[in-house]
């Protein structure tokens, strides 16, 4: 005989039904988001008899019955990183405003956990994947993964990219060269000439475009030389490589501009350990303007990244059928604060 101590049948739709003295097609309507009206009384009944037998509704057997769910799957390169936690946290807000969920899964830049992770979730039929991460300079063969998104799609998913082009569905991005290079043409126009560029050993094309859009503004404002360095894609990265600068080469600097501002802050971090002061010894700036900025002494020059119209456009792109792939560019601009400050001529 079965122990009353072992585990309990789950509550079924059925079993609402007859707490609440419905049938259960109504008990559905209720419980599962129809469109069709239900009377207030039985709506109310329904929803008490859930509540008190604690019943939650079968969201993947819903979404097999509908063809659809109600869960938007962000997929994301990393969630530790400010960056990609204040995009997640706008995608979660923008998909609650229009009554959805988000589940997140991290790649850590791996392509094969990114091909692992959309095969899992075509198998949970989610109703739309966003794959947010910069695409590599130099990737390896994306065709397994299309092949799985392209499957995806089949059943009446939606694919939505964010701030990657290589892959053929709708794409959200940003300007990183763009943003990058009018920084660099407004610094350059308040004194700015002998800067140190932190890019990224990691093969990231959004970051490759904003050194060169650094590089390239610098060049329009008629300075040339800018030195580049790749170090580890972190703020322990960015802050080491200034450890390791010579005083020599310190003495000859008047900025550091990072490609992420949590670079940007390691950098800072690096220069006051050296005994630099920001901004009277040297500038610093970064890209992303990310919300811990407001914590920051100086307040860090940047490149904003509109983060609220990019998911947006991402959340309205997944939940609006659109049979051709088309690309929205969000604009990135400069925002000169305190820690590049105008120099004397």
């Amino acid at each position: 005989m079965r122990s009353e101590s072992g585990p309990k049948r789950p509550v079924t739709l059925d079993d609402v039904a007859r707490a609440a003295g419905v049938s259960q097609p109504t008990a559905s309507r209720v419980l599962n988001g129809s469109a069709r009206k239900v009377a207030e009384s039985y709506r109310e009944r329904v929803l008490e008899a859930a509540r008190a037998l604690g019943y939650t509704p079968n969201l993947p057997a819903q979404a097999m019955a509908r063809g659809t769910s109600r869960t938007i799957a962000l997929v994301t390169s990393l969630i530790s990183d400010p960056y990609f936690g204040a995009l997640a946290a706008e995608i979660l807000k923008q998909a609650e405003a229009v009554g959805l969920h988000v589940s997140i899964a991290v790649t850590e830049r791996r392509a094969d956990r990114e091909l692992d992770l959309v095969r899992e979730l075509r198998g949970q039929q989610p109703r739309a994947i966003i794959l947010a991460g910069s695409g590599s300079v130099d990737p390896p063969s994306e065709q397994p993964l299309v092949d799985e998104l392209r499957r995806y799609e089949e059943t009446g998913g939606r694919v939505v990219l964010i701030s990657r082009s290589d892959l053929p569905f709708d794409t959200v991005d940003f300007d990183n060269h763009e943003g990058a290079r009018q920084l660099a043409r407004e610094l350059a126009g308040i004194g700015y000439r002998r800067c140190l560029v932190l890019g990224s050993d990691t093969p990231l094309l959004s970051m490759r475009r904003r050194v060169e859009g650094f590089v390239h503004g610098l060049a329009d404002a008629g300075v040339a030389g800018a030195r580049v360095r790749h170090p580890q894609f972190s703020w322990v990265g960015a802050r080491d490589v200034v450890l390791g600068l010579s005083n020599d080469e310190l003495r000859d600097l008047q900025l550091v501009f990072a490609v992420t501002d949590d670079m940007a802050l390691g950098a800072l971090a690096g220069l006051r350990e050296r005994g630099l002061r920001i901004p009277e010894d040297i500038g610093v700036a970064g890209f992303d303007d990310i919300t811990t900025l407001r914590d920051v002494v100086p307040a860090l020059t940047t490149v904003h990244v509109a983060l609220d119209a990019v998911a947006e456009e991402a959340v309205y792109r997944a939940t609006t059928p659109d049979p051709e792939p088309t690309r929205r560019t969000v604009p990135a601009y400069p925002v000169v604060r305190a820690s590049t400050p105008r120099l004397l001529s």
